[in-house]
């Protein structure tokens, strides 16, 4: 049921945000389907159905910014974990007004033309009411995914609470996810849209992430940086100048005499230490360890 409506994004090529670089953006379709499956299970549960009774769930999926004289007012709501934006068609929310305070067992009353009906305090509270409904889907649907690439069980989601200033319309490069709900009865069909903030859509890319690195093993517990990081250190037991007339005029059996002291302790070519030069069961060992000045 995903759906990507190519009339809605905008025409001009999306300019690529750097914060978005090395994450899995492409994965945010199966993010869009596993959204619809949660709603469509939602909608049919007690606590929505008694509002969405008699919609179906006809398509869900990331689209481009809606045309503010179709999408209406915007309704913010917000988390401990980040911000989704509201709004839908007004012809919709009359519909769920209609059917949600008309006389019970009546049949559908036909669409009205929006225009022709004036703004209540009820329609208001209704919007609210249905906008907190499906942001929290959204939201719980962002936890589970946190918590299972984290190995994690489920907590309880943080409770997305309305906003007291109306948000911006989404723009542009942003991510809004679009549904369309079908009227059983009358077969029309309405819009709503969910805009995700960048906190929330951080949460979302998280949660889809780690899908290659859950193939392999759980990883290790934490260690310090400095047990865990190997550095190879060489030991320069002795050095000696000679000219360059003498190592030509050298012949096999010749004996270049040295006299061993401290040896030098090099990491990458550059001196750290200096140690001194020990036998152990016939091996040379390095001891006594002092920072070179």
């Amino acid at each position: 049921m995903t759906m990507i409506n190519k009339t809605n994004l905008p025409a001009t090529p999306q300019v690529l945000d750097p914060r978005l670089l090395g994450r899995p953006v492409h994965l945010l379709p199966q993010f869009a389907a596993q959204f619809a499956e949660d709603l469509a299970a939602a909608l049919r549960q007690p606590a929505l159905r008694r509002y969405w009774d008699g919609f179906q769930l006809a398509a869900s999926g990331f689209v481009g910014p809606p045309d503010p004289s179709q999408s209406g007012r915007w309704l913010g709501f917000s988390g401990g974990a980040g911000g989704i934006a509201f709004a839908l068609e007004r012809s919709l929310l009359l519909s769920v007004l209609n059917q949600r305070y008309g006389r019970r067992g009546a049949a559908p009353a036909p669409s009205v033309d929006p225009a022709t009906v004036r703004v209540t305090a009820t329609e208001e509270r209704l919007a609210i009411v249905l906008g907190q409904q499906l942001a929290s889907v959204l939201s719980k649907r962002v936890d589970a995914n946190l918590a299972r690439a984290n190995n994690e069980p489920n907590a309880a989601s943080t409770e997305l609470v309305p906003g007291s200033v109306p948000p911006a319309p989404p723009s542009a490069d942003g991510w809004t996810l679009g549904i369309t709900l079908r009227q059983a009865q009358s077969g029309e069909c309405g819009q709503l849209w969910l805009a995700l903030d960048q906190d929330m859509v951080a949460r979302v890319l998280l949660g889809l992430a780690p899908e290659r690195a859950r193939e392999h093993a759980p990883p290790r517990a934490s260690v310090a940086l400095g047990t865990a990081l190997q550095v190879t250190l060489e030991g320069r037991l002795v050095s000696k100048e000679i000219t360059l007339e003498a190592l030509f005029a050298l012949k096999l059996g010749d004996i270049i005499p040295v006299t061993v002291g401290r040896a030098d302790v090099l990491l990458a070519e550059s001196r750290l230490f200096t140690a001194a030069v020990t036998e152990h069961n016939g091996t040379l060992c390095l001891t006594s360890f002092e920072d070179s000045d």
